[in-house]
């Protein structure tokens, strides 16, 4: 199987332009149904598939997206790569609304929210200490410098809970902490992706300083939705160029999919089937 690149866009990001043999179907999973329909398609070099993080036209909050069910059906739809595209707020000066941040650690704030596809008698602990494929963010970042776009290889991203923006208080907080941007989906997604064995890779677009700014009003949407027209064609151009200039592997260089090698905890003897039929299409490779 060749590599395929899966796509889930944010806020602003709805399709892709400039999509060859283009299809878009359903695609149900043991873990219900993914946030809207998949676009199939082929762009420059790599077969892509695309998903609408909070469905077409918008109608599910951070909380509703339904993270294990995208991540199953872009695994289910035969994607190796996965990158994710997403509106954030910024605590640092430096990251002025335009830009675009290649996120390297998360700090997960969110709750209730289901977060691994293991349980239900067969435990797993992957590791996420480098919770982003290397090797992706590397093609991302020599996309993003052959299109001359405000760009940042490196940060650390606060996953909060939404829907509401933050408190003075805790924007303060967060910027004292030493974070770099804040948004709402990132995680669990990006562990998701790490436990279905899935090259991930996140760039967060910046359409706001959050609110630790003492001058300004805080975040509101019609300041994000203006600064997020601009911000969706630059991304429609950054996957544009990763395709252009994609390269198959063989394998992943950082081992994102062979994550799951010595992460099973449970006697495989003691596994329920009905458990193990819910994990082959994510987890497949080590449910002998």
């Amino acid at each position: 199987m060749g590599d395929k690149l899966g796509i889930i866009g944010g806020s602003g990001l709805y399709a892709l332009g400039s999509l060859t043999d283009v299809e878009q179907r359903p695609v149900e999973t043991p873990f219900g149904a993914p946030s809207d329909e998949l676009l199939f398609g082929r762009l420059g070099q790599v077969d892509l598939v695309f998903l609408p993080r909070h469905g077409r036209g918008h109608r599910l909050t951070p909380s509703e997206v339904p993270y294990r069910a995208n991540i199953a059906a872009l695994k289910a739809a035969g994607c190796t790569h996965v990158l994710s595209l997403s509106a954030c707020g910024s605590f640092k000066e430096a990251l002025s609304p335009g830009t675009f941040v290649l996120v390297d650690q998360f700090v997960d704030r969110t709750r209730g929210r289901a977060k691994s596809f293991f349980g239900d008698g067969i435990v797993a602990h992957v590791s996420l200490a480098d919770p982003v494929c290397g090797p992706l963010g590397a093609r991302v970042a020599a996309a993003a410098e052959t299109l001359g776009i405000p760009f940042v290889s490196g940060g650390t991203y606060l996953a909060m809970e939404g829907p509401q923006f933050s408190t003075r208080a805790e924007s303060r907080a967060y910027v004292a902490a030493g974070f770099d941007v804040i948004g709402m989906t990132n995680m669990p997604e990006a562990a998701l992706a790490r436990e279905a064995e899935l090259c991930y890779a996140s760039v967060a677009m910046v359409t706001d300083y959050d609110s630790w700014r003492p001058a300004e009003e805080g975040a509101n949407v019609a300041d994000i939705l203006e600064v997020m027209h601009g911000n969706s064609a630059n991304a429609s151009a950054l996957v544009a160029a990763i395709a252009a200039a994609w390269r198959p592997v063989s394998a992943c260089p950082q081992g994102c999919d062979h994550a799951l090698d010595h992460a099973l905890i449970t006697d495989p003897a003691l596994w329920p089937q009905p458990t193990v039929e819910r994990l082959r299409g994510v987890a497949g490779r080590v449910m002998k």
